[in-house]
């Protein structure tokens, strides 16, 4: 089973261009007013629209308001939603009626791993990211790797995905130790916070690629 790719925070052209064109599976829209990476509805629909049918649009969101995210859904045409806050497993299931929904998981030690149990009937995939530091602004896009070694041998009870801390130097490693199928990139293809580098972007899907 091949690896594929998630490009998360994607805000321009050039830079969803570079995703689509690197073979992303999966490109990703930031709907949260702290994030650098943050996009309004319109712009996402601009970019949304030049997205091709293979490749799935995921909307990632935090403690959303279910008036927003319907807003954002009128507007945006999105396969995916991700949770990337302190949703309940009903605030999930809630939003899943029509569309997929990920739900992220932050982690630290081996036993954050088990918020995951939790979801198994509300969300379609998890997310494992590293736990942000107390008080940080941002939930993930933090640059930010848990210990991969902490999956070996997990049962997981869904579907999943690896994200935090991956670039184009690690991503191999991540996979020979996860075993992910699935990797989840935003700045790690960032020449600043926000500000996707087509360059990093194709050198990233290069190396998934490789793998």
């Amino acid at each position: 089973m091949p690896v594929t790719a998630k490009i998360c925070g994607l805000s321009t052209p050039e830079t969803l261009g570079a995703a689509i064109a690197g073979g992303a599976s999966h490109v990703g829209f930031v709907f949260f007013a702290k994030s650098p990476r943050n996009v309004t509805p319109e712009q996402a629909a601009q970019l949304a629209a030049q997205v091709p049918a293979q490749v799935a649009r995921v909307g990632l969101f935090v403690d959303p308001d279910p008036d927003f995210v319907a807003h954002v859904l009128s507007q945006v045409p999105l396969e995916v939603i991700q949770l990337h806050g302190e949703e309940t497993p009903e605030q999930a299931a809630r939003l899943g009626a029509r569309h997929e929904v990920w739900k992220a998981i932050p982690v630290r030690t081996r036993a954050d791993l088990a918020a995951g149990n939790a979801f198994r009937c509300a969300v379609s995939r998890l997310l494992y990211d590293a736990k942000p530091p107390k008080g940080a602004d941002l939930p993930g896009g933090n640059g930010l790797r848990f210990d991969w070694k902490l999956l070996d041998g997990f049962a997981h009870p869904l579907p999943w995905a690896l994200s935090g801390g991956l670039d184009g130097d690690n991503v191999a490693e991540a996979v020979a130790i996860t075993a992910a199928r699935l990797v989840d990139i935003s700045s790690g293809v960032e020449s600043a916070p926000g500000i996707k580098s087509v360059d990093k972007i194709a050198r990233f899907l290069q190396a998934v690629a490789s793998l």
